[in-house]
């Protein structure tokens, strides 16, 4: 994996402007393709590793301080998702060398379901031996090493930025909980919630000249199917080399939304792959080509943590699972969660409560950027831009932890892939309690209170 730092040098023309910058900014990428062949993530059925890379995976960050103390780092990556343990253990790497508190530096994962297995994420998915494992927790290593190289080179690249925001809209995402006579199932909603919204901020030089783009949209990194296996970004890491290719020395950085329950449509073929990055990209273009509105200092920070209930469960539950005389059809998966919860019980620590992160980035009154950690689905940013009008505000999943989804509550009644079966893929004892929503936004509430949120 390699570290590149873009070092802008003055241009000899651009456009004039007169207005002066009010933060420093830094930005920096590293290739964090993995070596072949090595295992995907994000689909059970897949059945070999990948030994093609069709594009190179990346991992990009942006570095803002306001020259009054007031600094935050987001850092992107075109992974299927981190967790906790990683993301813990590279923040406080990076507080160590740079001073940063765990509430000035968010990661995003793009979702990717073409990009490597990642340590415990999605742990009971994979029945991996010894060897792979070995290559799994080796290039989960590097993977934090270059991160940490990665923030270090974005803060070392800080120099006067100016920052704008603006919105443009894409709708290639469908909402994919399809209600069918036997209950919902993963298919094409066209009466259900979607978000079109793709915010954008733009990072330039004091002379106009372009540095950073980094935008977002609610969409599941699945434009392609399990029998695809090449390593690859997905529509995302599509629109991010067209929009870099359109403005040769700038780095675009992509984070993921609220997607939980969002799937690109059409989808099953690269041609689709390219139509949906072409369609993000052209509406990120277009905001760049409009009247965007400036950022202002100062630069506000928050982060907490929320314990979310699950659902009851008893270990017997998980015996009669592991031995199969639940009921439900066996499957490897089921008895690998089923192990792993029996194990918990053994240890006199069941599985009560899943930590969710919550985190706010706001810039002036003009941006807030919220974090939310797990597959967060649509109704939590359509929800939390209704209850805060007056703020500016991007709403991501996929931060900090990818542990499990977090459904809404009218998703959890409804039942389906995303608030139970998924739960077994992710190694949790089973669905989130009925008070998840809420739960969820009244920490929401807090976080957003404490960078001054109105």
């Amino acid at each position: 994996m390699r570290t590149w730092i873009r070092f802008l040098l003055p241009a000899l023309a651009g456009p004039a402007v007169t207005c002066a910058a009010e933060f420093r900014a830094g930005v920096a990428r590293t290739d964090v393709t993995p070596p072949t062949p090595f295992w995907l993530s994000g689909y059970a059925a897949r059945t070999n590793p990948a030994t093609v890379v069709r594009n190179r995976l990346w991992a990009k960050a942006l570095a803002l301080d306001d020259g009054e103390g007031g600094r935050a780092i987001i850092v992107t990556a075109d992974v299927i998702g981190f967790p906790r343990e990683m993301t813990d253990a590279i923040a406080e790497r990076i507080g160590t060398q740079h001073g940063f508190r765990r509430d000035q530096v968010l990661f995003n994962a793009s979702h990717t379901h073409y990009g490597p297995v990642v340590r415990s994420n999605l742990s009971t998915m994979y029945a991996f031996d010894e060897p792979e494992r070995a290559r799994i927790q080796a290039y989960g290593g590097r993977l934090m090493d270059d991160i940490v190289a990665l923030v270090g080179a974005a803060l070392a690249d800080r120099s006067p930025a100016r920052i704008e925001c603006g919105h443009g809209r894409a709708v290639f995402a469908a909402n994919r909980r399809e209600a069918t006579p036997g209950g919902v199932k993963l298919g094409v909603n066209p009466s259900g919630p979607v978000d079109p919204d793709v915010p954008v901020l733009r990072v330039t030089a004091p002379d106009g000249r372009l540095r950073a783009v980094l935008f977002g949209y609610a969409c599941h990194g699945t434009t392609l199917a399990a029998r695809f296996t090449e390593i690859d970004g997905d529509f995302a890491g599509f629109a991010q080399r067209a929009v870099e290719a359109a403005h040769p020395g700038a780095t675009a950085l992509y984070m993921i939304l609220c997607a939980a329950d969002q799937n690109p449509n059409p989808r099953g073929e690269y041609e689709h792959l390219e139509r949906h990055g072409r369609e993000l990209a052209g509406a990120v273009e277009a905001v760049l080509a409009g009247s965007m509105k400036p950022v202002r200092a100062p630069v506000r920070t928050a982060h907490g943590i929320a314990d979310l209930a699950f659902a009851p469960h008893t270990r017997e539950a998980f015996e009669k699972e592991a031995a199969g005389t639940d009921g439900a059809a066996p499957t490897p998966h089921k008895k690998r969660r089923a192990q792993k919860m029996l194990e918990a019980y053994d240890r006199g620590e069941p599985v009560r409560t899943l930590p969710l992160q919550v985190q706010a980035i706001r810039l002036g009154d003009d941006f807030t950027l919220l974090g939310l950690s797990g597959e967060v689905v649509v109704e939590y940013a359509l929800r939390a831009k209704g209850e805060f009008p007056a703020e500016n505000l991007a709403v991501a999943g996929y931060c900090n932890d990818v542990s499990c989804y977090i459904p809404s509550a009218a998703v959890l009644r409804g039942g389906g892939y995303e608030p139970d079966t998924s739960m077994i893929y992710y190694g949790q004892p089973g669905p989130l309690s009925t008070n998840v929503e809420e739960e969820v936004f009244a920490a929401i509430r807090r976080t957003l209170r404490q960078v001054g949120a109105k």
